[in-house]
């Protein structure tokens, strides 16, 4: 643990895993990452089990449902929501057997769970009207607010039953267009607004003080608006190193400067067709400390290793290579491994 409370020197997955066995999951990801091991989504269970699924079991008074386009504001609770709700419960079960299993009850080992952040949230949630709840203020605070209220109980009962502490990640894809206003609308002439940066990051900041735990906010698209980010409050700030841009390093060394740690994408999500060494995987963060003038002991110090993206769409095999593969790649930050 840094001084954040957020563990660095170690490697964690994004969220999702491919498949619907939720105990082959849970064991597989406990027995992977032995340092900071998540809670698995499991998107290809349907409706209810995606990200914005997973939301829908988390929201507090604020029951979703779905539209011929995706979700959709509620009035009451129906089958999307009770299915959301059925797969966190098993997905809980599962964890808590492999922690069990493991001897992890007890040792003050932390666990990451994962939520969509407000922001993508709201760019994806339709409101009655067909519009998106991001092109209503009072919408998108509701939507926040519930939210938050949503991942503090679901952080206290993780915590209940694994007896361990708990990292939250909020994920905001979206979050790019979100501010760019490129997102579609219900018309050509209906787009939703650009949202303001100081509405964004209000909304962000908001979001990430209320959950009481170290937050790492995650964000794997092109472009990501890093000086966003750096000033959202989260203690680490996840990026798929493979899209960065020589645009947005400037914006990963204040981050680092700032005392912030990082969560660096450096596996594939998807099986290369040459199974890379560590030392190749590595190497992507080695010229990055390098090229801002850093020391490379920061890689032991404020990174985490993780795959570039969650791991849905991989296949069985690979999804459980690319967490060995991101271990391999953390420990040899933390001992320190000569890169030349």
């Amino acid at each position: 643990m840094t001084e954040t409370g957020f563990p660095v020197g170690v490697a964690t997955g994004i969220g999702s895993w491919p498949g619907d066995d939720a105990r082959e999951a849970a064991a597989v990801v406990v027995g992977e990452l032995p340092q900071l091991p998540h809670l698995v989504e499991l998107p290809g269970r349907g409706i209810g089990a995606d990200m914005i699924g997973r939301a829908a079991a988390l929201l507090v008074d604020l029951p979703l449902d779905t539209s011929t386009t995706g979700y959709r504001v509620a009035q009451r609770p129906g089958p999307v929501t009770r299915a959301a709700r059925d797969h966190l419960a098993r997905d809980l079960d599962a964890l808590e057997e492999a922690w069990e299993v493991a001897g992890r009850r007890g040792t003050d080992q932390p666990v990451k769970v994962q939520a969509v952040g407000p922001l993508t949230l709201a760019s994806q949630v339709e409101l009655f009207g067909g519009h998106r709840a991001l092109t209503d203020p009072g919408a998108l605070r509701d939507l926040a607010e519930s939210l938050s209220e949503g991942v503090r109980a679901h952080v206290a009962e993780v915590e209940r039953r694994l007896g361990s502490p708990v990292l939250v990640q909020f994920d905001e894809p979206a979050l790019r267009s979100v501010l760019d206003g490129s997102l579609t609308g219900v018309s050509i002439l209906q787009a939703p607004r650009a949202l303001p940066e100081p509405e964004a990051l209000a909304v962000l900041q908001d979001a990430i003080g209320s959950v009481g735990v170290p937050v790492l906010v995650h964000c794997c698209a092109a472009s990501p608006p890093v000086d966003l980010l750096r000033r959202s409050g989260a203690q680490a700030v996840g990026l798929d190193l493979s899209v960065l841009r020589a645009a947005d390093l400037d914006g990963v060394g204040e981050l680092l400067e700032d005392g912030l740690n990082l969560a660096l994408g450096l596996v594939p999500t998807a099986a290369p067709e040459r199974i890379p060494g560590w030392r190749d995987l590595a190497r992507p963060a080695v010229t990055l400390v390098d090229r801002l003038g850093f020391p490379r002991t920061t890689l032991a110090d404020r990174v985490v290793v993780t795959p570039t993206c969650g791991l849905a769409a991989a296949g069985a095999k690979w999804s459980r290579q690319s967490l060995r593969a991101a271990s391999e790649v953390a420990r040899a930050f933390a001992e320190g491994a000569e890169f030349g």
